[in-house]
């Protein structure tokens, strides 16, 4: 029912992480320029350090993977830790897998997912949860989309949380990445793989974030300083939950927008949330999306009265809520075309069946089709 195979931990800097893990030159650190500066040179750790971002903006690609994996070789170390946000940790996951040459080989099976190093790894934006789970995605550009790699070999041996490592996180990135946190917990709610330990986890997450949206709405975007390690816990709590029950159709549609359109990974989850959720409340009102609206009329102060009288009003409350974090745009600020509201739901059904799978019901190809048109 409930499975948490890697070990969360918490230091308040670097360098006491560095020390507790005695990072040395059996290390290879996967992270960014930008990280590595004010927070680990001055550690001066004998670790292989590579720059991601010197590979490439945005997120993980198979170019991008292939570029890094070619660097590294033949390099000997014994534990890989990635120091980053979704597109680090993603790809720090497939360098612990014994004879990886090519990272599609890995996202499509073509040889065998055996684990052959430790893994570390440490989250510096507050939204993927992706150090808890076994997933790793990356647009696969041959194919022109996205896709997951799930399985337990790629499940990271220690999860770090150092709320210090997001103060250099720009706004809009770090709301795009809490927001992304709050649809794995909202999504693995009503997943029908879900169950009463996974869904703790999911109620809480949806609690304290929204904490901190209102906190943010009400006092600036500076509220969210005193807040990263309430906001890491959270999203890592999102992680545990959506890794156990799996997250559904609002990640499912978001990929061909991220990987046609090169939008980040948590912007094109958020432009989907509510409007999915509309649709399984329509589909199915009785369910326990019921419960679901009754934790997030709570969280958002909604008065018992306006939940009976509209149940529906959360989701527009919600997106109220939102807005004032990041911008909801439709989907025609991105480049989409309108005829793609067909060819990204054929894709959709073809390469998305692992999460749409998750979904709180099914959604038809028609109820598909008319989600991408009421947010074209």
């Amino acid at each position: 029912m409930f499975t948490v195979k890697t070990n969360v931990r918490n230091y308040q800097t670097f360098g006491e992480f560095a020390e507790a893990f005695a990072l040395s030159e059996d290390d290879l650190v996967i992270t960014q320029s930008f990280l590595y500066e004010p927070f680990m040179k001055s550690e001066k750790l004998p670790c292989t350090f590579v720059m991601q971002d010197r590979y490439g903006g945005g997120e993980p690609s198979d170019e991008m993977i292939n570029s890094i994996l070619e660097e590294v070789k033949g390099k000997p170390f014994k534990r890989v830790v990635g120091v980053g946000g979704g597109t680090v940790i993603d790809i720090s996951k497939l360098f612990v897998l014994k004879g990886l040459e090519d990272a599609t080989d890995a996202f499509e099976r073509r040889i065998p997912i055996v684990k052959e190093k430790r893994l570390v790894l440490v989250p510096t934006t507050c939204g993927t949860g992706s150090e808890v789970t076994n997933i790793s995605i990356a647009e696969i550009k041959s194919r022109h989309t996205k896709m997951g790699l799930a399985d337990d070999a790629i499940l990271a041996d220690d999860a770090v949380l150092i709320p210090e490592l997001l103060r250099g996180l720009p706004f809009k990135f770090y709301a795009y990445s809490a927001i992304d946190a709050l649809i794995h917990a909202m999504e693995s709610y009503l997943s029908p793989k879900a169950n009463v330990y996974t869904q703790l986890f999911s109620e809480k997450a949806i609690g304290m974030i929204l904490n901190v949206f209102k906190g943010i709405s009400q006092y600036g975007e500076e509220y969210r300083f005193d807040h990263f390690e309430a906001m890491l816990t959270a999203s890592n709590f999102a992680g545990i939950a959506f890794g156990n029950a799996g997250v559904g159709a609002v990640h499912a549609l978001s990929y061909p927008l991220g990987g046609g359109y090169h939008v980040p990974h948590g912007e094109a989850n958020y432009q989907f949330l509510t409007a999915v959720f509309n649709v399984y409340y329509d589909k199915d009102p009785q369910g326990k999306i019921c419960d679901l609206n009754e934790i997030l009329a709570e969280n958002l102060e909604i008065r018992k009265e306006e939940l009976s009288g509209n149940p529906k009003i959360v989701y527009d409350i919600l997106d109220r809520l939102l807005g004032k974090l990041a911008p909801k745009n439709p989907l025609r600020h991105y480049g989409m075309r309108p005829e793609e509201t067909g060819e990204f739901t054929v894709s959709v059904l073809k390469t998305q069946q692992r999460l749409l799978a998750n979904n709180y019901v099914p959604l038809s190809e028609e109820d598909i089709r008319k989600i991408y048109q009421s947010l074209y």
